[in-house]
């Protein structure tokens, strides 16, 4: 870290504000607390930034770039903030819509003619505004994009054959691709591309200097932090996710530096040094509830086990719940090994925006900690309590692998010589997989960045051990055909043929 950024979060840090119930906020309490949070969950760097009724009042970063080296995070740091880059899209629409150039509840199709869906009715009937509340009745689609080798035009061109999983606006299911289809509404309605008008629109007035919208981008870029996973009880540096294809999505990298300033943004209602950005109705479109949630259970994720909410809800861009009263408006964001989390209590002027470079839910409690600062609410140990509950979950998890690797039939073989099962598989949604016969192995290619080794499990089924570590591992099973060698491939719910030669 810099003198000069060293200085500022101290400043800042340093800050007295008085709480809701009158109490005086120390920061420096706050400061210590999230070191020790970033120690517990072994996060090698992180970076908080916290607004209140338009004043930055702690910004600092924690850690290192990457682990091994002693490059500190600081404010200017840039992380991929993986979907907190929707509620940016959703406002990127939002501006269209104050010119006039699209509406909320537009057609799809009337700026993206070549957009279809599995069912031609709902072609007609997809809007503007389902592109971005997660109702539009397919399941994840993910698979399209994380390979790398799909454009985003392509990435749209097979939503088409997408079967849905679920009623027309009749559910909610988590959907990136769908955001990438509002990236091609940005551009038909704009004449720039979702890049340059995000870039134009909204990261130049606001200041934001350090954002870029893609990853290609990202890597030219100094002071940039490095992904990590845990290989075992080790922390290593990973690969960064590819999520380029699906760029209003998920693909922005930024610093909390820059990210106060789009916080501020939001809580002045659309302005930005008094000018005004996005109307005061269309600001609060953004913030309207559109898809209702499901409740949380017992068997829903830490956060929600803690914090209880009463309602759920999903806007254009944001997640909402309650907490204490108050409407709680956020989106996390997460890519391999990096994390983000943006938080608003808009009613109290509360900001809070979270980078972290490990796959962790440290953005969670350190997030409500904020809030109950703000709020003046009693000290709790969020980041404690969330960290039993991960562990818990976490040691479930493995027993229930364990479980499923203890059902592996012992002493198969496969049906075929391993030559046989070479190939090309293809299918109208899934990228195609090449498997070849390789020094006596088979080898398993997803895309040009992702390959691995197959090793048999059982019967017709391998597992590929991906070349990368962090991929983990992923289960195939292999269909024999009459002419006596593979004919199809079974992967993740589909089955691909082989491509006739």
């Amino acid at each position: 870290m810099s003198a000069r950024h060293l200085l500022s979060a101290l400043l800042v840090a340093a800050t007295p504000l008085q709480a809701q119930n009158g109490q005086t906020v120390d920061w420096r309490e706050f400061d210590a607390y999230v070191a020790k949070a970033a120690r517990d969950w072994n996060v090698p760097g992180l970076a908080i930034a916290v607004v209140h009724r338009g004043q930055l009042l702690f910004a600092k970063g924690y850690g290192v770039r990457e682990i091994g080296t002693a490059e500190a995070v600081d404010t200017q740091t840039i992380f991929a903030i993986a979907s907190t880059t929707k509620a940016i899209t959703a406002a990127a629409l939002g501006m269209l819509v104050d010119e006039g150039k699209v509406r909320w509840d537009d057609p799809v199709t009337k700026f993206v003619p070549t957009f279809q869906m599995f069912d031609p009715w709902a072609t007609r009937e997809t809007t503007v505004r389902d592109l971005i509340t997660h109702r539009a009745g397919l399941p994840n689609a993910d698979y399209l994009w994380t390979g790398g080798d799909l454009s985003r035009a392509e990435v749209i061109r097979r939503i088409r054959f997408i079967q849905p999983s679920y009623s027309f606006r009749g559910g909610y299911v988590y959907h990136n691709v769908m955001y990438t289809v509002a990236g091609a509404v940005i551009e038909a309605a704009s004449g720039f591309s979702w890049d340059d008008f995000v870039r134009t629109r909204i990261f130049q007035p606001l200041g934001m200097t350090r954002s870029v919208t893609t990853l290609a981008e990202a890597l030219t870029k100094a002071n940039r932090a490095m992904p990590h996973g845990s290989r075992g009880d080790t922390l290593k540096v990973s690969g960064n996710s590819l999520a380029d294809a699906i760029g209003p999505a998920g693909s922005v990298w930024s610093s909390v530096a820059d990210m106060s300033k789009w916080v501020r943004f939001l809580l002045d209602t659309g302005r930005v040094n008094g000018k005004a950005l996005l109307t005061p109705r269309t600001w609060a479109e953004l913030f309207r509830p559109v898809t209702i949630m499901p409740p949380w259970n017992e068997n829903s994720a830490p956060q929600l086990r803690l914090a209880r909410p009463h309602f759920r809800t999903y806007a254009l861009g944001w997640f909402q719940q309650d907490y204490l009263g108050r409407q709680v408006d956020f989106h996390t964001g997460s890519l391999t090994g990096m994390i983000a989390i943006n938080g608003l209590i808009r009613e109290e002027g509360i900001g809070v925006y979270i980078l972290s470079n490990t796959s962790t839910e440290i953005r969670h409690p350190l997030m409500f900690r904020v809030f109950d600062h703000l709020l003046g609410a009693p000290p709790r140990d969020w980041s404690g309590e969330m960290l039993a509950l991960q562990r818990a979950d976490d040691a479930r998890d493995e027993a229930n692998a364990a479980r499923a690797g203890a059902a592996r039939v012992e002493g198969t073989s496969p049906t075929l010589p391993l030559e046989r099962y070479a190939g090309v598989f293809t299918d109208s949604l899934y990228p195609t997989v090449t498997v070849t016969h390789e020094n006596g192995r088979l080898r398993y290619r997803f895309s040009s960045t992702q390959a691995g080794t197959l090793e048999h499990w059982q019967y017709d089924t391998f597992r590929v051990l991906w070349d990368d570590w962090w991929r983990g591992r992923t289960t195939v099973t292999f269909g024999v055909g009459a002419n006596g060698s593979a004919d199809r491939l079974d992967v993740a719910g589909f089955e691909l043929r082989r491509a006739r030669r």
